[in-house]
This record gives structure tokens, C-alpha cells and sequence, in this order.
């Protein structure tokens, strides 16, 4: 029996550990194909019969992509408008989401299935009404009406994920700050704040990578070539009888590792952040 049971738990070991592989396989593939297409000529991509690895690395398009176009503008401005947005959405949400968690008021369900509604609409479906309320305001080709409409689109989903946050954490903690005499803003600041950091961080980088990825809008009401943000600004590599696949590809491979990074520093808060406001 024991043999058994031994030989049982292995399969199961082994078949988790096939499955992860796999899965991990299955989402890296399409970076690994990027990468290997990004080092590659322009006639090596369209010979044929067509190889999987390059033939000679042309580590040289990482250069020629910025001579022939302004990454570093498209960068820059993606940088901004994600930046700007998420500090809009955590100045919006915390107060908001703090209240929802704390404060039973009335019409807080009808608040709640608000917020929540909000998210059923693509920015693809409103596009045209944006258009006309943003020209409305003389916001067109500005950088000011990319930050309030992605943080608009997000802020919804950080109040409901910080409010779940915040209702996680027990409110004994902050009536015995009172009780030292803390006010609630220096009780909010100093006491939940620091639990909720992984609440936050998990907030930030949903809407950070939101914003930064967001190309219809931005391709909708931003003209000025400077003030293009990077998944816009690559497509110019996309003409109208030929691709440029391997400075498309370049291009794309550089703009994802500033999410990359900021992935790779906030991942241990992140984890956390994912699952401590599921429970209360």
C-alpha cells in the first residue's frame, strides 16, 4: 500500500511538474518567436524554406530602430501618460475605496454595482464619444486627455480591489491607533497603509501596464508624432505594401522591458496583493 501511494503521489509530482513546463512553454513562445524574428534581415524573414533561428544575428536592427524612428520620444511619452495615470487612479481610489470598506452608508450596493458596470465598456465601443467630449474640451492631441481617460478606465477595478483590501484588514488595528491619539488620516497613513502596501502595489502595476498597452485612444486623438505613445508609434513600421517585421519586432521587444522591470521589483508584493483582500 505504501508503494502505492508512493508511486501515486510521484505520477502526481511529475504531471504537475509536465503541466507547469507547459504552461510556462505556452506564454513564453510567442516572446521567444518575437525575440528570434527581431534578430533577423528583412530578406532572411521572407526566404524560403523559412528557418525557425536566424541564419546571421542581426543584433544591428536594436540600433537601426532608433535612427528610424523616435523610440525614445515614444518612451517618453508613455512613460508620462502611464505615470501621471496610476498616481490619478491611487488619489482617486484609496479615499474611495477606504470609505467603501469602512462605512455602511446607504445606496452603497447601487455604488458598488456603479463601479463595477463601468467596466462592462470597452474604450473600442465609446471611441466615437470620446472623440466628440474630448474635442468638446479642446483636448485633442494632448497629453492631459490620455491621463484622465486611462485613469477613468481603470480606477474601477483599483476602488474594488482596494476596498476588498481594506475590508481584509481589521479595524481594531485603527481604533487602537485613536486610542494613542492618532487622527484617522495619521491612523490611515501610518497603520493601514503600510498592511495595504501589497494591495497597492498590485493596483499600481495593473494600472500602469493598462495605460502603458493602450493603443486605441491614443491612436484616436493623438496626431503629434512627439507625443505618440509606444504601441502607437511602432505601427509606422507597418506600411502599406511591406512589414517590417524585424523593426516592429525590435521595437516591441524594447517596450516591454520597462514593465518587465518594474515586474521584476514589485513581484513579492504583487503575489501577495493578488490574494490578501480575497479573504476577510
Amino acid at each position: 500500500m505504501s508503494s502505492i501511494r508512493t508511486k501515486g503521489f510521484s505520477i502526481k509530482k511529475v504531471s504537475t511538474i509536465l503541466g507547469a513546463y507547459f504552461i510556462a512553454w505556452f506564454f513564453l513562445y510567442p516572446y521567444i518567436n518575437m525575440f528570434l524574428t527581431s534578430v533577423k534581415s528583412h530578406d532572411e524573414l521572407f526566404a524560403t524554406p523559412a528557418t525557425h533561428f536566424p541564419q546571421v544575428w542581426q543584433w544591428s536592427n536594436y540600433i537601426d530602430v532608433w535612427e528610424k524612428a523616435p523610440i525614445a520620444g515614444y518612451l517618453k511619452s508613455s512613460l508620462i501618460v502611464s505615470i501621471s495615470a496610476t498616481v490619478l487612479v491611487l488619489i482617486v481610489s484609496l479615499p474611495a475605496a477606504y470609505f467603501i470598506a469602512r462605512y455602511r452608508f446607504k445606496m452603497r450596493g447601487a455604488f458598488l454595482l456603479l463601479v463595477l458596470a463601468t467596466q462592462m465598456f470597452s474604450p473600442t465601443a465609446l471611441i466615437i464619444g470620446i472623440f466628440r467630449e474630448v474635442d468638446f474640451f479642446n483636448l485633442l492631441d494632448s497629453y492631459l486627455a490620455l491621463i484622465i481617460l486611462n485613469a477613468g478606465f481603470n480606477l474601477a477595478f483599483s476602488i474594488w480591489l482596494l476596498s476588498g483590501f481594506f475590508s481584509s484588514i481589521p479595524v481594531e488595528i485603527e481604533e487602537a491607533a485613536l486610542i494613542d491619539g492618532c487622527s484617522r488620516i495619521q491612523a490611515l497613513r501610518r497603520v493601514t497603509l503600510p498592511i495595504a502596501l501589497p494591495g497597492l502595489v498590485t493596483a499600481v502595476i495593473f494600472t500602469f501596464v493598462a495605460a502603458w498597452n493602450e493603443f486605441t485612444i491614443a491612436l484616436t486623438i493623438i496626431s503629434s508624432v512627439e507625443k505618440k505613445p509606444i504601441p502607437v508609434g511602432i505601427t509606422q513600421f507597418i506600411g502599406q505594401y511591406d512589414i517590417a517585421w524585424e523593426y516592429l519586432f525590435s521595437a516591441t521587444m524594447i517596450a516591454i522591458v520597462p514593465v518587465v522591470i518594474l515586474f521584476i521589483m514589485i513581484e513579492k508584493y504583487l503575489v501577495g496583493g493578488l490574494t490578501a483582500g480575497s479573504v476577510k
